[in-house]
Order: C-alpha cells, then sequence, then structure tokens
C-alpha cells in the first residue's frame, strides 16, 4: 500500500532510541526525509546514519524541546533545509523511574514538586513548543500532520503516575482542541496511546524485546491484562507504534482528526 509519504519532510522528536528511532526509520522506509530529533546528539546522529546506511535521507537535530527558543531555531535550519516540514511526530517524552518492574515513584500526595516540573515540562510543554513552531509554516502552506504519542495512563489514569497521567491527559485535550483549530487549514492533528512498551534498552527485564512469557514469569503476569498482547506472548513492540503513526501520517488517513489511536495489546479501552 503507498501511503503517499515520498518526498515528505518528517520532524521525529525523542528519536534517538526506541519508539522515536522506529517511528523515522519507518518514515524514512516510506519514503520521507527526516529531522532526527533527540536532547542526546549522538543518538540523533546514530538513527540519521542508519538511515542514510538504508538509502534514506536524514539529518540529526539535537536539541531540548522544553526549550522553545531552541525548538524554534531547529524547525528555522529544517526549513531552511528542506523548505518546509509535512509531518510533526511529537514523540520526545519522559516516564517514571521504574526498578525491577515497580514504579520507583510515590504517590502523589507527599511527593517531591521538583518532579512534577520534569514530567509536565517534556510531555506537555514539549509538545506545546513543536507545535507552535512548526504550526506557522503549515498555516501557511494549508497543509500537514500532527501526531503526538501518548499514554493509556493519560486516557485511564494510573496510580503512582499521576502528573504523568496528567501530563499525557493535557496532550490529548490539546490535541482533539488544534485538531478543531486547524482542520480548516487542512492541517490533521492525532494522538497514538501506548501502553508498556518493550524495547531496547528497559529497565526491567519482562520489558525487553525478547522477552516472552515462557522465558519470563512477570511478562506471562503482566500480559494478562493485554488481551491480544496475551495471545501473541508480547507487549507492544516500538515498530507497532511505528506504523500507527505512518498511517496517520499518510494520505490513507486524510479524513481523520482530533482521534486517539490505542495501539495498546488491548489494555484500555476506552
Amino acid at each position: 500500500m503507498d501511503l503517499g509519504l515520498s518526498g515528505k519532510i518528517a520532524l521525529v522528536t525523542g528519536a534517538g532510541q526506541g519508539v522515536g528511532r522506529a517511528i523515522a526509520r519507518t518514515l524514512a522506509g516510506e519514503g520521507a526525509k527526516i529531522a532526527v530529533n533527540d536532547l542526546v546528539g549522538e543518538r540523533a546522529a546514530q538513527v540519521a546514519a542508519e538511515i542514510a546506511a538504508s538509502g534514506g535521507d536524514a539529518r540529526a537535530v539535537p536539541c531540548d524541546v522544553t526549550d522553545l527558543a531552541a525548538v524554534r531555531q531547529m524547525v528555522t535550519e529544517i526549513e531552511r533545509e528542506w523548505g518546509r516540514i509535512d509531518i510533526l511526530v511529537n514523540n520526545a517524552g519522559v516516564l517514571p523511574e521504574r526498578r525491577s518492574g515497580e514504579i520507583g515513584i510515590p504517590a502523589f500526595v507527599g511527593s517531591d514538586p521538583r518532579h512534577w516540573q520534569k514530567f509536565v515540562d517534556l510531555n506537555f510543554f514539549g509538545v506545546l513548543n513543536c507545535v507552535e513552531a512548526v504550526g506557522k509554516g503549515m498555516l501557511a502552506r494549508r497543509g500537514g500532520r500532527i501526531v503526538t504519542i501518548v499514554s493509556d495512563a493519560g486516557r485511564v489514569g494510573e496510580a503512582r503516575l499521576a502528573v504523568y497521567s496528567g501530563a499525557k491527559a493535557a496532550a490529548i485535550g490539546f490535541t482533539k482542541a488544534l485538531a478543531k483549530e486547524l482542520g480548516k487549514s487542512r492541517i490533521n492533528v492525532n494522538c497514538v496511546s501506548l501502553s508498556a512498551v518493550a524495547h531496547e534498552a528497559p529497565m526491567a527485564d519482562f520489558l525487553r524485546l525478547d522477552a516472552t512469557p515462557e522465558n519470563n514469569e512477570t511478562l506471562g503476569k503482566v500480559l494478562r491484562q493485554y488481551p491480544i498482547g496475551e495471545g501473541l506472548g508480547r507487549l507492544t513492540h516500538p515498530q507497532d507504534a511505528a506504523d500507527a503513526v505512518a498511517f496517520l501520517a499518510s494520505a490513507r488517513a486524510e479524513y481523520i482528526t482530533g482521534q486517539t489511536l490505542s495501539v495498546n495489546g488491548g489494555y484500555a479501552m476506552p
């Protein structure tokens, strides 16, 4: 199926590893040119090099998305080189610390306010900053796609993840409002919602990409909450998220906006 992404310019934030890396590589595989953003320049450069080695076109654009001035400068540089940004994928985010599969932060009441700011700044204000900087060009050209990666914690709430849940819920509400504002300019704005994701650098063994219920007892227990995940014997993989983003960024999703597509194995069905 041709997704119509050939020649499109995509900015993917937090693309140096995990879900963001998979999104960047998948969009590149569909023919898009990729601006690979990450806070860590070495990670962004590595992913850009991987894309180039596969025959794609990519540039590393390291930047802290919580810094609006830096984001505006990054967008200016991308537009100076490639002329525009057609697709913005807000993937950069921060998860609460976890130890051995258990949440390593306290309940909200009595928690340190310094921890709240980190979750809100990156998971919500990072999205605001990128949309503000990229949106001007999309409005001028009357077209674009914005996809934000959120969490089921923002849809149903998760105990001991109150601030994180709130920040992700804010991103979902922002997406709906923005879809109403920008629709007349042919700009589609959607979310992809994830739950637990297995990836290459997990903090718990059950989140390893090669973990199975047969070799990891904890994973077997966790999968009881994921209907199709239990059937498949795995959690969400980064490629699952990347495929959903590619669809929402494509011409095939022209009439879809203001929606949250869950890629979660059935964990939450709101």
